[in-house]
């Protein structure tokens, strides 16, 4: 039986949440480009810029276990709506700051709103995903869901910059980002799930800490989240591209461009890829060989003093992660039950949220001591010992075989 790219395509309520995710993912990337821009043009302080980070982190630390509650008990499109209208408010906030040049303060106080609704946002977004088609094509449609977000990861902030350009100001993209939220809104209030979303818990500190409990009984789960914890942790080089551009590879402005785009550029040929393949066979065992491929590129990018040869490493960076993501998303709402998938989601997010921050922490710290060759290096040796580390002590992810067939 031959495989069909387009299963997941072919379910009008996914359609619609993935124009959706696509168009809002755009209007953001081309936000935080505006933020960065608009702050730095009025502080000249690379401390303002760090803020941007801290703001909006500072609520999902508070907020995200209760938010994959709310995602658990309550109706999940009602969710996502509201977390868009936040959204929607915070940018047409920060696009109202911007025309009247109010206080830096005041953006900072946007931009915690808009972290709220991130933070309520991405648990549902991820728990909604099962609810909107057959199980069997959730792996199809997890491929398509990652290769649209990624290519409006690397687009939004080229059209953001070039509209700033154009239009000399940062107002329109605020506007953009606003109504993107809002188109967001009304195709999700278009959906129909083919299933109930989840469960009645009542709020208390049993309810919201059952996700980390799911996790920490499921062996697979646990290797998985492990897995890109310590792979992101250990193998970002993202914080150290401006060094690497300037002094060990000797390009420029657009040169540093290409390499931070190196990584989503090539998630997003994978992505599209895999859309087009037939369930993963082996997938623990892909799973392992593909964190281990990433930490190899990462180890050649930072022995390199090729521009091009750098940017092809990052490239297949991208490209590994992506099957990576794909099988660690995939394996997460097939192996947990309907009533749990918010919270399990969140706990997720919690550690690929903190481990990009802590990551960049890391990697600029490392390398002010032992230098940014060496850091990237032993970054890359850290994640390929992570993988043997994570096979011997779960050894039941090695005989992870298909995953619809496995889990469903």
């Amino acid at each position: 039986m031959s495989h069909d790219a387009y299963a997941a395509l072919r379910h009008q309520g996914f359609r619609r949440y993935l124009t959706g995710h696509v168009l809002a993912v755009l209007g953001q990337a081309m936000m935080a480009v505006a933020v960065g821009w608009e702050l730095y043009e009025r502080t000249h302080s690379a401390l303002a810029l760090g803020m941007v980070g801290l703001v909006q982190i500072a609520p999902m630390v508070t907020l995200i276990l209760p938010a994959g509650h709310l995602a658990d008990s309550g109706d999940r499109r009602r969710v996502l709506i509201a977390a868009q209208v936040l959204i929607a408010l915070a940018a047409a906030g920060l696009g109202l700051a911007s025309f009247t040049r109010a206080p830096v303060a005041t953006y900072y106080v946007l931009l915690a709103l808009y972290g709220a609704g991130r933070t309520f946002q991405l648990p549902a977004k991820q728990a909604i995903m099962p609810n909107l088609l057959p199980i069997d094509t959730l792996q199809n449609a997890i491929a398509w869901n990652s290769g649209g977000w990624q290519a409006a990861d690397v687009l939004g902030p080229a059209l953001g910059g070039w509209l700033i350009a154009w239009t000399g100001g940062a107002v329109a993209v605020y506007a953009i980002c606003a109504a993107t939220a809002f188109l967001f809104i009304l195709l999700i209030g278009r959906i129909k799930m083919t299933r109930p979303a989840g469960s009645r818990d009542r709020l208390s500190w049993h309810a919201l800490l059952e996700g980390i409990r799911f996790v920490r009984g499921s062996p697979m789960l646990l290797a998985a989240m492990s897995l890109d914890l310590f792979a992101v942790l250990l193998g970002g080089v993202m914080a150290l591209l401006p060094v690497y551009a300037k002094d060990i590879l000797h390009t420029g402005p657009a040169g540093l461009g290409w390499l931070r785009g190196a990584q989503s550029i090539g998630a997003v040929v994978t992505s599209f890829a895999l859309a087009h393949r037939p369930p993963m066979q082996r997938a623990g065992r892909t799973l392992l060989w593909s964190v281990a491929g990433f930490g190899v590129t990462i180890i050649l990018f930072g022995l390199s003093t090729s521009f091009w040869i750098s940017f092809a490493m990052l490239l297949l960076a991208g490209g590994f992660d992506a099957v990576s993501v794909v099988i660690r998303l995939a394996l997460a709402q097939l192996a947990t039950p309907d009533a749990l998938r918010g919270r399990v989601s969140a706990v997720n997010t919690l550690f690929i949220g903190m481990s990009n921050e802590l990551g960049e922490f890391e990697s600029g710290f490392l390398a002010s001591i032992i230098g940014p060759v060496v850091a990237v290096v032993a970054g890359g040796v850290g994640v390929m010992a992570v993988v043997g580390w994570v096979s011997v002590v779960w050894p039941e992810i090695r005989r992870l075989d298909r995953l619809d067939r496995t889990l469903a």
